[in-house]
């Protein structure tokens, strides 16, 4: 009798087990960012100030190139404070420009914070929509293609397209609303 109790617990468990088995979906978070116009238009100007910044820093690197030209071929015509003056300038051109790299384009640099202040908005849009589209198609898991971790994909499992659509109705939605308060 107690096997019997045992079995039947057992089974039960598992009949129960794989009734409640979670549906497993992929969304591409890369894709949904490309096709959002809004995201296309924050990159581009991200890259137009990462441009600034990189002509700033050249035109610094051929002013220290000149300088250092210069100081070469004038020290030996230089004496005492004035060596030691240009060989300052030389030297604080140089270290201004290791700075300005670090502040700009180091690893906590302002493009660093630029970059995520710009991802982090579109992320928690894509957040929500996939919330959404997992909730109305009873998923369990979702998983992001663009992290490389889904090896193999049949495309019924492909969520992607759905997001997409939350997220560009909303989009609609709130251009209907903006266009309408302008009138």
């Amino acid at each position: 009798m107690k096997n019997f109790k045992f079995i039947f617990t057992f089974v039960l468990f598992l009949v129960f087990g794989f009734s409640n088995a979670q549906k497993l979906g992929v969304v591409d978070t890369q894709l949904i960012l490309d096709k959002m116009p809004q995201y296309k238009e924050a990159e581009a100007r991200l890259n137009s100030q990462i441009d600034t910044w990189q002509s700033e820093l050249q035109n610094l690197q051929s002013e220290y190139e000149r300088k250092k030209a210069a100081f070469e071929s004038e020290k030996v015509l230089l004496i005492g404070d004035q060596l030691k003056l240009r060989e300052k300038e030389v030297m604080d051109l140089e270290k201004n420009i290791k700075t300005t790299t670090s502040l700009r384009f180091g690893v906590n640099g302002e493009i660093t914070k630029l970059r995520t202040n710009l991802v982090v908005p579109f992320q928690d849009q894509i957040w929500s929509a996939v919330k959404t589209m997992a909730e109305k198609n009873g998923l369990g898991t979702v998983l992001d293609k663009t992290s490389d971790n889904v090896i193999f994909l049949l495309p019924r499992y492909d969520y992607t397209e759905k997001v997409l659509t939350i997220l560009l109705k909303g989009t609609e939605k709130k251009e209907k609303t903006s266009s309408k308060s302008k009138k």
